[in-house]
C-alpha cells in the first residue's frame, strides 16, 4: 500500500475512539479548533452561519494510545 510517491515525511498512528458530530452541534467546536489553529476570525457571526450552510461536521477522535513516530513513508514489509 502506498501513501503516494512523495509522502515521506514524518508520521504517527493514533488509535482511539471516533465522534461524529453534525450540525448545529458541530459548529461550537469548530469555533474553537479555528481559534487553535487559526486565532481570531474576523466576523464570528459569518463564520458560524458558513459552518451552517455547508453543513459542516467534525470527528473528535479521543486518543487511547498512539505510536511509533516514523519517518520515510510506510515500512517496506507493508509497502505492498
Amino acid at each position: 500500500m502506498r501513501v503516494s510517491e512523495k509522502f515521506g515525511d514524518a508520521w504517527v498512528q493514533v488509535n482511539g475512539t471516533a465522534e461524529v458530530i453534525d450540525p448545529p452541534d458541530s459548529v461550537e467546536p469548530q469555533v474553537e479548533y479555528f481559534r487553535c489553529i487559526s486565532g481570531e476570525h474576523p466576523d464570528w457571526d459569518s463564520y458560524r452561519e458558513a459552518m451552517r450552510r455547508q453543513a459542516k461536521s467534525l470527528i473528535r477522535i479521543t486518543i487511547e494510545t498512539w505510536g511509533p513516530i516514523a519517518t520515510g513513508g510506510f515500512p517496506a514489509r507493508l509497502a505492498d
